[in-house]
C-alpha cells in the first residue's frame, strides 16, 4: 500500500473512509463545533470510533470522548448518568446493536427517565450488507417509536444531520437518530431549514404522495422526477422525524392526492408505514396507504447496492411500485389506468 510521507497507514485509512462518507464527516465535526460553541456536549461509541467517524471529535475533544469497547448495554447506561450530571452526551454504535440489544437500557435508564441521551445508530437498514441479519436493523424504527417520550429521526443527508444534531440540543428529551453509513447522496444545502417533527415538502402531487424517510428520500425524489415526466402529479414527503409524525403534513398529503405510498429501508411492519397508517386511518380519511419497504422478512447477504435493487428501494424500484399503486384497479387512482 502507498502512503504518503509521513501519513501512519490508520490515518490514511481513515481519511479515505470519511472521505466517502460525508455523513460520518458531519457526526463528528457537527458535535466537536457544537462542544466549541459552550454546548455540554460528550460523545461515545462501543469500540466503532473509526467506523463512525468519532474519532474526528476524540481528536478535537479528547476529555469529552469515551470508549466504551464492546459494551453497548453499558455504553446507554452509562449516558444516563451522565446526562443526569448536566452534559448532553451522544453515543453511536450499530443500529441492529444499539436499537434491539440495548432496547431495555434504553427503555428504562434513558426513555423512562426523561434524559437528553441522543442515540446514535448509524448503518441502519441493510447498508451493512456482507455482514448479514445480526448487523442488519430492519426493526429499529418499529422498536424505537414504541418507547414512549423517545423522539425518532433519520436525516436524509449529510447537511440535514449536521442541522437535526444542531436542533437536537435545544430538545429536553431523548432522541434515537437512524443514519446510514454515511454515503447517502446530497439532496439538502448546508442552510437547508429544518425543524424537529415538521415534515419538508418536495412539490405537490394529486395523483400520488411519495412519504419517505431517510435514506430513501433521494431514491424517492428520483422517482418523483420520472412519474411527473410521465404526467403522473407526484409529491414528496421528507418525513426525516418518524416521531413525533407531523400528522399535519401527511393529512394533507392524504387529502390532496388521495393516494399515499410510504417508503422506508426497514420491515414495513411498525415503521414509516405503520405510522402514516394510524394516523390516516385515526383521522377517518379515505386515502390509501400503501407501504413499501422490506416485506417482513430477514433481508439477505450481499452488497448493499444489489441489496436496495432486490428489494425495490432504488429509484427504479421505488418507481415500479409507485406505478404499480397508481395504476392498481381497486384503488382510488384507477382512474388513470384510462391515460395513453
Amino acid at each position: 500500500m502507498s502512503v504518503a510521507p509521513g501519513l501512519h497507514p490508520d490515518s490514511w485509512h481513515l481519511q479515505t473512509l470519511l472521505e466517502r462518507a460525508p455523513g460520518l464527516q458531519a457526526l463528528a465535526d457537527t458535535l466537536a463545533d457544537l462542544a466549541d460553541e459552550g454546548h455540554p456536549i460528550a460523545a461515545g461509541t462501543a469500540d466503532l470510533k473509526f467506523s463512525n467517524g468519532l474519532v474526528r471529535f476524540q481528536e478535537r475533544h479528547p476529555d469529552r470522548y469515551v470508549q466504551f469497547g464492546i459494551s453497548e448495554q453499558h455504553m446507554v447506561s452509562a449516558a444516563a448518568g451522565l446526562a443526569s450530571t448536566g452534559l448532553q452526551p451522544y453515543v453511536a454504535t450499530f443500529a441492529s446493536f444499539l436499537a434491539l440489544l440495548a432496547c431495555e437500557q434504553i427503555r428504562t435508564d434513558v426513555a423512562y427517565t426523561k434524559l437528553p441521551v441522543r442515540l446514535i445508530g448509524h448503518h441502519a437498514g441493510i447498508t451493512l450488507g456482507f455482514y448479514g441479519t445480526s448487523h442488519h436493523a430492519t426493526e429499529d424504527l418499529a422498536i424505537m417509536r414504541s418507547v414512549a417520550g423517545l423522539t425518532v429521526v433519520a436525516p436524509a443527508d449529510a447537511a440535514q444531520l449536521a442541522a437535526a444534531l444542531r436542533a437536537s440540543t435545544a430538545h429536553p428529551g431523548p432522541i434515537y437518530f437512524r443514519i446510514g453509513r454515511g454515503q447517502d447522496p446530497d439532496v439538502y444545502g448546508p442552510d437547508a431549514p429544518f425543524e424537529l417533527g415538521k415534515a419538508v415538502e418536495h412539490g405537490t402531487g394529486t395523483d400520488l404522495t411519495i412519504v419517505a424517510t431517510g435514506s430513501m428520500l433521494h431514491p424517492s425524489l428520483r422517482a418523483a422526477e420520472r412519474l411527473n415526466a410521465d404526467g403522473i402529479s407526484t409529491g414528496v414527503l421528507d418525513v426525516h422525524t418518524v416521531k413525533p409524525l407531523d400528522e399535519a403534513a401527511v393529512l394533507a398529503a392524504a387529502e390532496r392526492s388521495g393516494l399515499l405510498l410510504t417508503v422506508e429501508e426497514h420491515n414495513v411492519l411498525g415503521g414509516l408505514g405503520g405510522a402514516v397508517a394510524e394516523t390516516v386511518a385515526g383521522a377517518g380519511s379515505g386515502a390509501r396507504v400503501v407501504r413499501h419497504g422490506i416485506r417482513d422478512e430477514y433481508s439477505l447477504i450481499g452488497p448493499p447496492t444489489h441489496l436496495y435493487r432486490h428489494y425495490g428501494l432504488d429509484p427504479d424500484g421505488v418507481e415500479r411500485a409507485a406505478r404499480e399503486v397508481v395504476f392498481s384497479k381497486t384503488g382510488p387512482q384507477a382512474r388513470l389506468a384510462a391515460r395513453p
